[in-house]
């Protein structure tokens, strides 16, 4: 599997945290190589089946569909969209190029900025609410193609920076859906797993893990791993738990997490030789395993994290090998059970 690839091709992809049917197809059709029972439901989750013995286990493996972006709120009367943050940095919006996903179609538009010359204070970054976004129409002209609800996202663009780095918008959490591909590619040959195993691709984390609470429900597995994105050491970081780009992914400890799963990727991780990193955090880990975790009567849920500098921007910076690291240890899991 060609991890740099498939990445590139998911990070490209809409699907701004209610809008996910954006990256659908796609993502069905990568999946679907690997599982025979493919679906969605009507929240914007997928699902993934695979054929076995009902009376195995059944293994979950997740990670969220959803990228950040905004919400167009108004049309101004110069034509310029008023919009709300879903998980923006804004201190990386200014100039920025974006997409605006109007029903069916797409709109291009320049979040609008002040010339350096004109600005009253340039140290200061602007509340998402204060942004307006130039799409060259009059408020006539926006109005018939713009609804309030709309949703915008950043463009961005993918690019492989020295070695096994990359550097796109959208990592969080593509990174993670292209873990679990590649976990799926380790297992395809194995003749006959211990477990029956499910996927999910999550809607919604970025705005308050909704997805990943309807769809653990319904499938209600016995264990669960979720991957996600964490953050990674860099100029200015002063974060102890920060992970270090390419030095594998990070296995989350924490009260909301399974201790008995966290010591088995442990386990695993040092008899196979897959690079790795801890993650120990107080309390909840702000990712859908916390709310796998507590669906039904409670699901013994891991947590595989992969370091990722620049959070939140359109210029988010990951290694391929993390994910390669994240993808080994979930099929690692799966095959141990």
């Amino acid at each position: 599997m060609d991890i740099p690839k498939i990445l590139e091709q998911l990070c490209k992809l809409g699907g701004v945290s209610g809008g996910e049917t954006e990256a659908h197809e796609t993502v069905i059709k990568l999946l679907k190589g690997y599982m025979p029972n493919v679906k969605a439901d009507s929240f914007g989750n997928i699902t993934g089946f695979s054929e076995g013995d009902e009376k195995k286990p059944l293994v979950l493996l997740e990670a969220h569909l959803d990228r950040i972006g905004m919400i167009v709120t108004k049309i101004d009367e110069d034509g310029f969209l008023k919009v709300s943050g879903m998980g923006m940095d804004r201190r990386t919006l200014l100039a920025q190029s974006v997409t605006v996903y109007c029903g069916g179609k797409t709109i291009k538009g320049i979040v609008s900025t002040l010339p350096p010359h004109l600005a009253t204070d340039s140290s200061k970054a602007p509340k998402i609410e204060d942004i307006a976004i130039d799409v060259g129409m009059t408020k006539a002209q926006a109005e018939q193609v713009v609804t309030p609800g709309d949703l915008v996202l950043i463009d961005g663009m993918f690019s492989v920076l020295r070695g096994t780095r990359i550097c796109s918008p959208a990592t969080d959490d593509r990174a993670g859906v292209c873990a679990v591909l590649y976990a799926l590619e380790l297992l395809k040959d194995e003749k006959e797993l211990p477990v029956r195993l499910a996927v999910l691709f999550a809607a919604q984390e970025e705005v308050g893990c909704r997805g990943s609470k309807i769809a653990a429900f319904n499938i209600s597995p016995d264990y669960a791993v979720a991957v996600d994105v964490s953050f990674a050491q860099g100029k200015g970081v002063d974060y102890p738990q920060a992970g270090e780009l390419g030095k594998g992914a990070m296995i989350g400890i924490a009260a909301s997490l399974s201790r008995e799963v966290s010591k088995k990727l442990i386990k695993i991780a040092k008899e196979k030789e897959i690079p790795y990193q801890i993650e120990a955090m107080s309390g909840s880990t702000g990712t859908d395993a916390d709310s796998i975790s507590v669906t039904k009567g409670g699901i013994s849920t891991g947590l595989i994290s992969i370091p990722q500098r620049y959070m939140h921007t359109p210029c988010e910076v990951a290694d391929t090998e993390d994910i390669k690291s994240a993808g080994r240890l979930m099929a690692e899991f799966v095959k141990s059970m």
